[in-house]
């Protein structure tokens, strides 16, 4: 049984490239939102893909139950976890503001 992740990892192998090489704030800063980009584009993705096969169910094609179930609660675990780093970001930032300088 092949299990696929949920998130692309490809920030994983671009963060080791770029430790080796020099790179400027900004750079940074724009691999980090094409990061947050594509990661909220995936969560996106599994939501219409949910979205879709439940609708084909309800219409009756030919589309497994069991399929739908799962790319439901893949949505639903995507959306949830990206809800929960959300959090911890903004928790995070707000502990920075409360810093004395």
């Amino acid at each position: 049984m092949n299990i696929q992740s949920i998130f692309n990892n490809n920030f994983i192998s671009t963060q080791n490239d770029q430790t080796k090489t020099n790179i400027s704030p900004s750079q940074a800063q724009q691999s980090f939102s094409n990061m947050l980009k594509n990661a909220i584009n995936e969560v996106n993705d599994a939501q219409i893909q949910a979205d879709r096969l439940t609708e084909k169910l309800a219409l009756g094609e030919n589309v497994e139950l069991h399929q739908v179930m799962i790319a439901a609660e893949k949505a639903s675990i995507t959306l949830n976890a990206t809800m929960e780093i959300r959090n911890k970001v903004i928790e995070a930032y707000q502990e920075i503001m409360r810093m004395q300088v």
